[in-house]
């Protein structure tokens, strides 16, 4: 499997078509089994997603759930065991998993479409702190957009995909991945982090799409402080910044963003 798949499309330009080929982002499912010292694997997660940094995304959708606390809890790297063309990735645990964990862990994403007031008060009681660091610039903040973007080589190609970076506070990208969903592409530079962690603090996330209280969720647990997105943020999403102390930039575009919480964290005269 690879990032984009080719299709022969019939292109309409006007009243003529022309057969050409093209490229499409690949979509398939990903299974994540968490397999415990006894050797018994629980069925965590299906998400459709792009393939590649697979054991990335795994990493990260584990911590960012709150059912993996860091490095050390891994037995041995992440590894795509048989069955559904490879799509079926085990994450190996020193300790046992507790697999009641899963109810209070997935009550809390957007996915399942019960968010509110009873899914903040989860993610309080999980998040860690959310860090005080120095002023971000306003001109680091512009230039987070344009270094995202050039380094989205798979959306050159196919024009589908989604982009998660993370970056210093000096605006230098640490890690980009992309992925055919916003969440998925958010774990896998988080997962990236927790496999290999970085020796510069992340302190931003910038998401190429719009900011979702489920990502700022992601955000939250995996203690990073600026989320920020090209696109809008949803009320549930500056709600939750705002009780769990992030700061959220929404609408970064050409000169200009808006902030929506945290704003000690942004240095408007830089």
């Amino acid at each position: 499997m690879t990032a984009s798949s080719p299709v022969e499309l019939l292109a309409v330009r006007g009243a003529e078509g022309v057969l050409r080929a093209d490229h499409l982002a690949t979509e398939e499912p990903l299974e994540i089994r968490v397999e415990g010292p006894d050797g018994q694997a629980t069925r965590v997660a299906v998400t459709m997603r792009t393939p590649g940094h697979d054991a990335e995304l795994a990493v990260g959708f584990l911590f960012t759930e709150g059912l993996l606390e860091g490095l050390g809890d891994l037995a041995a790297p992440p590894v795509v065991t048989s069955g559904n063309r490879g799509n079926v990735l085990t994450v190996r645990l020193r300790r046992r998993f507790d697999a009641s964990r899963l109810a209070r862990s997935f009550y809390m994403t957007s996915s399942c479409g019960i968010c509110g007031k009873a899914a903040l008060e989860a993610i309080e009681q999980e998040a860690p702190p959310s860090p005080e660091i120095a002023p971000i610039s306003r001109a680091v903040v512009l230039s987070l957009a344009g270094t995202l973007r050039a380094a989205q080589a798979i959306f050159e190609a196919t024009g589908g995909l989604h982009a998660a970076g993370l970056f210093a506070a000096d605006g230098h990208l640490l890690v980009a991945r992309e992925d055919v969903g916003r969440h998925n592409a958010l774990d896998k530079v988080v997962g990236h982090g927790v496999l290999q962690p970085f020796a510069t603090p992340a302190v931003i996330a910038l998401v190429s799409g719009r900011a979702s209280f489920e990502l700022v969720q992601k955000a939250a647990m995996a203690a990073i402080p600026v989320l920020a997105a090209v696109s809008a943020p949803s009320s549930l999403a500056v709600d939750a910044a705002r009780r769990l102390g992030l700061t959220l930039v929404g609408f970064l575009r050409g000169d200009g963003f808006n902030v929506y919480a945290g704003k000690r964290r942004i240095e408007l005269g830089a």
